[in-house]
């Protein structure tokens, strides 16, 4: 089903507030801006781009089949798909960009839960670095209340999403521990009367569920944030520096960047990234290239070679998104889509992606300002429709 005619221009800033900043249209102004609204730290300020896109391009004549059968040209799809940027990489050269109206190309845009992927980049560099292990007990650098969620769980269990862990990933509650967890990170006011937390009290005090780690995916974002939190205690350097220093910086990411952070200066490791989609196609060159951008080894060859070959299939299975990749996996926070070419990808809310065919060489960046959160039949759908793509500027049929 054809999605319908997004907005085109947000609200008057004055009605942009924390309350509905991840509400639409708010949104087509917010994911933008979002240090405007929520504290957010510098990862890099940037310089800026210097060479010109080549536009549309490649995508004005694709036409592209959607799983319900329909037919569209790959610009109307991004045009009524509530696409806010493109970026296409074929052999490390932007082949396609393609921006909607509101958005500036310039100013970083966020990649929520694609932030979960960087973090599992930046454990793979300290690891390398000889500060972590992925075997060792969270508690080894994070401390959480007894009998807790992660009181007994190991770093590769946050790495993997294989925490049993009792969590809703309920995007729309306002009362729940999602919320509790929302307004811990300040991305939600507070509720009348309720006492502030951290998002490090909230993370210490989840329950576990019954069962042993490493079993099971689960998704939940409070696993991610712990994650950062690990790699922060583990390099004694605060995560948006080590990250500027240790990824973006050498990657060669050019626009500003950003992560938003809670009231002590944690930062949302698990989804509170603002970067450009240029430097985000950038970091997915870095992955296609096994872990290396200018002639250096960013990340560890054999941290990239472990994402794309291993992950518990039986914990894929019997987790929570089997159905959005039958032959998938998940391994240090990204996704293995279990097709032919050996495709990852990287998946945000509100429909953000990263795509990444290395058959054909190509590498796809769509961010977006989707009105809903989550909606299974539309992350399909883009699953289906950056895979053609791929394959269509990769030169298959």
């Amino acid at each position: 089903m054809t999605d319908a005619a997004p907005a085109s221009q947000p609200p008057p800033r004055d009605r942009i507030r924390l309350g509905n900043w991840r509400t639409h249209p708010a949104s087509l102004w917010s994911f933008q801006n979002v240090g405007e609204l929520v504290p957010s730290a510098d990862i890099l300020r940037g310089e800026g781009e210097t060479e010109p896109g080549p536009g549309a391009g490649a995508l004005d004549a694709m036409a592209l089949v959607a799983p319900d059968g329909e037919r569209t040209s790959a610009v109307a799809h991004l045009e009524n798909s509530h696409g806010d940027a493109f970026v296409a990489l074929r052999d490390g050269q932007i082949v396609a960009e393609w921006c909607a109206p509101h958005c500036d190309p310039a100013r970083p845009h966020i990649i929520f839960s694609i932030s979960k992927s960087v973090t599992g980049l930046l454990a793979g560099i300290a690891v390398a670095d000889g500060m972590l292990d992925p075997e060792a007990p969270v508690t080894d650098h994070v401390a959480v209340q007894p009998g807790s969620a992660f009181a007994d769980a190991r770093v590769r269990d946050l790495l993997d999403m294989t925490v049993a862990i009792d969590f809703e990933e309920n995007y729309l509650d306002r009362e729940s521990d999602f919320d509790r967890y929302r307004r811990a990170m300040l991305w939600n006011p507070e509720h009348d009367g309720s006492a502030p937390e951290t998002l490090h009290e909230v993370l210490a005090s989840l329950v576990r569920a019954p069962g042993a780690h490493g079993e099971r995916f689960r998704y939940a974002s409070p696993v991610t944030d712990m994650l950062g939190m690990v790699v922060e205690k583990a390099t004694g350097i605060r995560y948006h520096d080590y990250l500027a220093r240790r990824l973006f910086g050498p990657m060669g990411a050019r626009g500003p960047s950003c992560v938003t952070v809670d009231r002590e200066g944690t930062a949302r490791a698990a989804g509170g990234i603002s970067m450009t989609a240029r430097d985000l196609a950038r970091l997915g060159q870095l992955v296609l290239d096994g872990g290396a951008a200018g002639g250096r080894q960013i990340v560890p060859v054999d941290w990239i070679a472990d994402i794309r070959t291993n992950g518990k299939r039986s914990a894929w299975v019997d987790g929570d998104f089997a159905g959005l990749f039958p032959d998938g996996r998940y391994r240090s926070c990204w996704y293995a889509v279990g097709d032919d070419n050996g495709s990852l990808s990287c998946i945000g809310i509100h429909e953000q992606w990263l795509w990444i065919d290395p058959v054909n060489k190509v590498v796809l960046v769509k961010m977006s300002s989707r009105p809903e959160p989550s909606h299974d039949p539309a992350t399909m759908r883009e699953a289906s429709m950056l895979a053609q793509i791929a394959r269509k500027l990769g030169g298959a049929a």
